[in-house]
């Protein structure tokens, strides 16, 4: 049996301690020293979840290009930058691109990632080439090829997804997303979308698509953070992403609220989908959270907001977790249950 020790990360905050494990299943926990020497040392907390990535634009990342600061230039469908580039790339192009991403994150400590999947049914089957082999869980939320509402269309998406994750309510005509978010619900999967991100966007209008979850939320007022929070909605902050483009979502108010907040690392040709870079960067720019508070919002929290299994590190359970350095948050140890 093998051994790791230092703050495990319980229900009531990190608690002095050790693992032991074996075959991919914890055995023992204790809260002094193991019965041997450890095979490492530092903050022990369950594998990460990253809540929102756009991998399928990785292979962009590697190009010399000058990215417009401008989110609706580099990003907004049909149009932007972004989408242009994802025409005119070959299929292995993009796979390539996701695969590196997937390696970036199995290597970081992350498990599950929730993907909002561009181009329809060929975006998601290119996302599950890209997946095979991989030990790593995905939450394929796809889209409508083009910007309409078509019920044969979002039927074939939701057979071979998670569900549906969309722009903004600012780029489609709302009686299309009313359509696809009641067909979603009907099915029993996630609909989820971007919200207030450039712009203040109608709150009633939002909720009406009884979303699963929101990204963003920069332009957000306290009074719709305050109707989210009544809502049990949890927000996703993608806070790397909102910097480069000069948009600072109020994190304070969020907190003062109470507002769910979990975490992404959003385009993948800006930003790699580590992420512990995510939470370094919060950590090191605001002093809103603690290290647990954003530990929490990379392993706890997103699972019970995504309706995944999530055991507590103690006897019996999966050896999936994470032994990060307490000092710089660097990921030392990673044991996935396979």
């Amino acid at each position: 049996m093998q051994y790791v020790s230092g703050k495990i990360l319980t229900e009531k905050g990190f608690k002095k301690g050790y693992l032991g494990f074996t075959d991919n299943i914890i055995i023992e926990t204790g809260n002094k020293n193991p019965p041997k020497k450890p095979i490492c040392k530092g903050l022990i907390v369950p594998t990460f979840v990253n809540c929102h990535t756009h991998i399928g634009d990785s292979f962009i990342r590697n190009k010399k290009i000058d990215f417009p600061k401008n989110l609706e230039e580099l990003v907004a469908p049909p149009e932007g930058l972004k989408h242009r580039m994802l025409k005119n790339a070959s299929d292995e192009e993009i796979i390539e691109g996701m695969k590196n991403s997937i390696d970036v994150m199995k290597e970081t400590g992350t498990s599950v990632f929730c993907d909002f999947r561009e181009n329809g049914l060929k975006g998601i089957d290119l996302l599950n080439y890209a997946l095979n082999g991989k030990n790593i869980s995905s939450i394929i939320l796809s889209r409508p090829k083009k910007m309409a509402y078509n019920k044969n269309e979002i039927a074939s998406i939701l057979k071979k997804s998670s569900g549906i994750g969309l722009s903004s309510i600012s780029d489609w005509e709302f009686s299309e997303l009313i359509k696809i978010s009641d067909q979603v619900k009907k099915a029993g999967k996630l609909f989820a979308i971007h919200a207030s991100e450039r712009v203040r966007e109608d709150i009633d209008k939002i909720l009406d698509l009884k979303p699963d979850f929101l990204v963003h939320m920069v332009y957000a007022s306290e009074s719709d953070l305050i109707r989210v929070k009544e809502s049990n909605i949890p927000i996703v902050l993608c806070y790397r992403s909102n910097v480069f483009f000069n948009l600072l979502p109020d994190i304070k108010l969020m907190k003062n609220v109470g507002v769910t907040l979990v975490l992404g690392t959003d385009n993948a040709m800006l930003n790699t989908p580590n992420i512990l870079d995510e939470i370094s960067y919060i950590k090191n720019h605001t002093k809103e959270f603690t290290i647990e508070e954003l530990i929490n919002m990379i392993t706890v929290e997103p699972r019970k907001a995504l309706n995944l299994k999530y055991s507590i590190l103690g006897p019996n359970s999966p050896a999936d977790f994470v032994v990060l350095d307490k000092k710089c948050l660097k990921t030392l140890y990673i044991s996935v249950n396979k």
